[in-house]
């Protein structure tokens, strides 16, 4: 399946426990997907993706997140490819 992410948005941050931007995509010209965080690999060799969770008692709760391998795919390419955009 084929997924059209627009729209995409950065907001950096000053650096804190590896994580360094926020950002946000447009899905299918459908949904807007925001509060995604953009970490650093604690190993250093690239980044990775938190998707927005709430706290309820002592429960986490996804807010979302991508439940496929392709969507989580193309969601990373292009906040990757626009952070480093961004950051170059």
């Amino acid at each position: 399946m084929q997924y059209e992410i627009s729209e995409v948005q950065i907001m950096p941050i000053k650096p804190r426990d590896g994580l360094v931007a926020f950002a946000s995509v447009v899905l299918d010209d459908a949904i807007y997907l925001g509060s995604i965080g953009l970490h650093l690999k604690l190993d250093g060799t690239g980044y990775r993706l938190t998707y927005p969770n709430k706290k309820v008692g002592t429960r986490g709760i996804d807010v979302y997140h991508p439940i496929n391998t392709a969507l989580s795919t193309a969601i990373e390419r292009a906040i990757f490819d626009k952070y480093m955009t961004l950051t170059r």
